[in-house]
């Protein structure tokens, strides 16, 4: 039997290019939504949303 690689969960790193920049950009415009959303009905799960986008805004501000 021969050995198979399951690529679940591996990641891609973010290289500096302006296609990464206009994801990220999509990606917290995304999570800010979901968030401003979903606060008043889940206040945990908007927190939640906050937090990832803001990691992302920090991964922008990086690329920047």
């Amino acid at each position: 039997m021969e050995n198979q690689y399951c690529k679940v969960g591996s990641t891609t790193p973010i290289i500096k290019s302006s296609d990464a920049i206009s994801f990220l950009e999509y990606q917290y415009a995304l999570f800010m939504e979901k968030a401003l959303q979903i606060k008043n009905s889940d206040a945990k799960l908007g927190d939640f949303f906050e937090g990832k986008a803001s990691k992302i805004n920090k991964m922008l501000q990086g690329l920047l």
